[in-house]
């Protein structure tokens, strides 16, 4: 049968769907009556630190989101396949984002919203989405889908990931010996990274002061739609204060919610979002998972499986 420990979602909502896309398969929740060594599949969302006990008949574990950085450290993850989910809904969510704040940084916003706020005309003219370089840090489904959104707007797209992709209309640099020629090309630092021990922190001082500079006005952008593990707050604010970044986009941070003392709420030049750049939604995920578990009842191999080495 299929368990699901869910939480901050609507986990009876998910239940039922799940109940009505695989009957007569069992779909139990926590606090039904079930033998734990009778659960096949267990469906997680920021499981509980009992989330896994007794279940020793697990075939999968499968979770809700596309990051799984967290739930590798769970103290009592058991060794079973650990599935992610990977949905085209939720690769256009991520695209939404991450091109409206491209496009919001390219055509400088900052600098018009102040002039607005001043009652200012100031007539300037940003460069062609040609002569602005879009630097993708993370090659996965995510990084790929947004580097195909971009493309068609003009934008001089480059990306970085641990190993060599190779994608159409992007110049694909890869590992530690090639981020900083990466970075020094680089207009708008769009991360999608996943979150490792080797990624973590990746967004700091040292590496802002390596991205291209002169082209846009105000100074290059970063934008993190992926964890806030990946960034050192306090360095933001101090490349933000002292023009070594002209602006950010932050969607995730490393404490959420972000605390009220943080000083990111009141830098002019810094959008915060709650964490909202792409959720999963349940119909896909149901649909998602339904199939997955049907196909691997049916003897098939299971798809989007983690390397836990890798951590993604």
């Amino acid at each position: 049968m299929l368990l699901l420990h869910l939480n901050d979602v609507n986990e009876a909502s998910w239940a039922e769907a799940f109940a009505k896309a695989l009957h007569p398969y069992p779909v139990v929740r926590r606090g039904n009556d079930f033998d734990p060594t009778d659960i096949r599949y267990v469906f997680v969302w920021k499981p509980k630190p009992d989330a896994f006990d007794g279940l020793t008949g697990l075939e999968a574990v499968l979770s809700l989101g596309a990051g799984v950085d967290a739930l590798i450290k769970h103290p009592k993850l058991p060794d079973a396949p650990l599935v992610r989910f990977v949905d085209s809904d939720l690769s256009q969510r991520m695209s939404d984002y991450v091109v409206a704040h491209v496009t919001m940084h390219h055509r400088i916003y900052t600098r018009f919203r102040a002039d607005q706020k001043a009652r200012r005309w100031s007539q300037f003219y940003p460069p062609s989405a040609a002569e602005s370089t879009v630097g993708i840090m993370g090659m996965g489904v995510l990084g790929q889908d947004a580097a195909r959104r971009l493309a068609p707007l003009g934008f001089t797209l480059r990306s970085w990931s641990r190993t060599r992709k190779e994608v159409e209309g992007v110049a694909c640099f890869a590992g530690d010996q090639e981020l900083d020629a990466f970075l020094s090309g680089t207009d708008i630092l769009v991360n999608l990274l996943p979150l490792t021990p080797e990624t973590t922190g990746i967004l700091n001082y040292e590496n802002f002061g390596k991205l291209r500079r002169g082209n846009l006005q105000g100074g290059p952008v970063i934008i993190n739609a992926a964890r806030g593990g990946h960034q050192r707050e306090a360095d933001i604010v101090k490349a933000l204060a002292d023009g070594t970044l002209g602006a950010a986009s932050l969607d995730v941070f490393e404490q959420e919610p972000l605390p009220q003392e943080s000083p990111l709420w009141d830098i002019e030049n810094c959008y915060i979002t709650p964490h909202i750049a792409a959720i999963s939604d349940e119909k896909s995920g149901v649909r998602y998972f339904s199939k997955i578990i049907a196909d691997h009842r049916a003897g098939k191999p299971l798809i989007n499986v983690v390397d836990r080495n890798r951590g993604y």
